[in-house]
């Protein structure tokens, strides 16, 4: 009668949550060491896409997962419902203790209470008790099921693949590489991801190339995409997506790196109940690739210079100036390339203008395999001398484009026309210091002899005299 109340309690439960999407239950808090006890996921109404691994508990050994689905037609409104249940064994009797966990179905996390559980002795079968043989037998003994079910292993159709969009670059020119799980069109085997955080910690740790700088697509839901390889369908997970700029002209080696997957092993003989697949484990592995890299052509800039496909958009406040007051202007280099590695460009100094350090931003945008943006340089300007001025001379971007294979030189296309008085000459009067300072160039420095002036030396000999009777008069005169 135990066993009545239980299910009369799970379907209570089970209707009062049916509004709920998801559901995680937990089995009952009493069982014998000859009983399982089970963790079940349901999804109501949607699609059970992807879950975490079962927790691993303490006093009790996981025996694999098994899974049921429902469809419902009631009154012309249509429900269904999935199910994945993971069977645990009792290893002693006593009580095990199921800790609080957090679970994701759906990438939605779930907090799960725990819980204690009784185990008891094992059940013995009372045959005389037709009611207790009844609720004692497995739902499928009554379909003429008595045997362990059999499972195999399906050949599966699948395959992780590390692709890029290009086999060979200059030092400098982008490239993309995709680290993808592919799944066939008519692949049989079910499999699915597991602790895909963790292994992908470890795969880049292998897979990034130290000779690059990266630019991270930053890939955070894993959906499936359908492909075509030539007369193949194939649904695509991207894993990981990452555009890489080369350093040098080292070649860029990516290892084979693998993948652990669960992979299912299905029942040779499927049932109703019961369960009817079993979870196993598979590494797939990655082939080796190398990208390779080639100098840019000669030229004196070769070793400092961009590379990729950019323009300039510039920007002045105003283009009628006076000298000794400031103008602000904007260098703008937009386009596609690694913008986070575009220096300013090398502004001379000349007597016509003061150029200040410009103030940077940059803004980045990854998508679709590209990386593009903008390097914005704000300038202040001062001028110093009147006079029509083309910026181009002072501003200049030189860079490689890799689609041309050529040198191009981005240019300020801004004239300006100064006016006012020249700075120059307020330097000057500024810095005059006096008659005084303006005559020490015109002395001489030469060193002259008094032997030949007689007459300053009898003027000085005398007042020597003059200082030495004062002071002995002085003296006698205190004694």
């Amino acid at each position: 009668m135990k066993k009545i109340f239980f299910l009369v309690g799970a379907l209570a439960v089970f209707i009062c949550g049916r509004s709920q999407s998801i559901q995680i239950e937990l089995g009952p808090d009493e069982i014998s060491q000859n009983q399982a006890w089970t963790i079940t996921i349901t999804v109501n109404n949607d699609r059970l896409k992807s879950y975490d691994n079962f927790p691993e508990i303490e006093g009790l050994q996981k025996r694999g997962t098994s899974s049921s689905s429902q469809t419902s037609i009631i009154n012309g409104q249509m429900s269904s419902s999935q199910s994945v249940i993971m069977t645990y064994a009792p290893m002693r009797q006593g009580t095990v203790t199921v800790p609080s966990f957090k679970f994701k179905v759906n990438d939605q996390v779930f907090s799960v209470t725990g819980k204690k559980i009784k185990i008891g002795p094992p059940q013995q079968v009372q045959q005389t008790d037709p009611m207790r043989s009844f609720f004692d037998r497995d739902p499928s003994d009554f379909f003429g099921r008595s045997q362990p079910t059999e499972f195999v292993d399906i050949k599966e159709d699948a395959l992780l693949a590390l692709t890029t969009n290009k086999d060979e670059v200059y030092v400098g020119e982008g490239f993309t590489a995709t680290l993808s799980f592919l799944i066939a069109d008519n692949n049989r085997a079910p499999m699915q991801f597991h602790d895909l955080g963790k292994q992908l910690s470890d795969i880049l740790k292998k897979l990034k190339p130290a000779n690059c700088w990266e630019e991270n697509f930053n890939i955070e839901n894993i959906e499936g995409e359908h492909i075509q390889i030539g007369n193949k369908g194939y649904t695509q997970y991207k894993i990981y997506q990452a555009a890489f700029f080369p350093l040098n002209n080292q070649p860029v080696n990516f290892p084979s790196i693998g993948l652990e997957m669960i992979k299912f092993k299905v029942a040779k003989n499927p049932s109703f109940f019961g369960q009817n697949r079993q979870e196993d484990y598979k590494t797939f592995y990655s082939k080796a690739k190398v990208i390779k890299v080639k100098e840019l052509p000669p030229h004196p800039l070769r070793d400092a210079v961009a590379v990729g496909n950019y323009k300039l958009d510039e920007r002045i406040s105003k283009t009628q100036l006076q000298t000794g007051q400031s103008v602000s202007y904007d260098f703008n280099i937009y386009g596609e390339g690694n913008i986070a590695g575009i220096a300013k460009p090398k502004v001379p100094l000349n007597p016509n203008f003061d150029f200040y350090e410009p103030n940077e931003k940059q803004n980045i945008t990854r998508e679709a395999g590209h990386v593009s943006g903008t390097k914005s340089l704000s300038y202040f300007i001062i001028p110093k001398e009147p006079g029509s001025f083309n910026l181009g001379d002072y501003f200049q971007f030189v860079f490689f484009n890799p689609e041309t294979k050529k040198y191009d030189t981005l240019r300020s296309q801004q004239v300006v026309t100064v006016a006012g008085e020249s700075s120059k000459n307020q330097s000057i009067g500024s810095n005059d210091l006096g008659s005084f300072y303006d005559r020490i160039d015109a002395s001489d420095n030469m060193v002259q002899s008094f032997a030949n002036g007689s007459t300053m030396k009898w003027i000085i000999n005398i007042f020597i005299v003059l200082v030495l009777g004062g002071t002995a008069f002085l003296l006698f005169k205190k004694r």
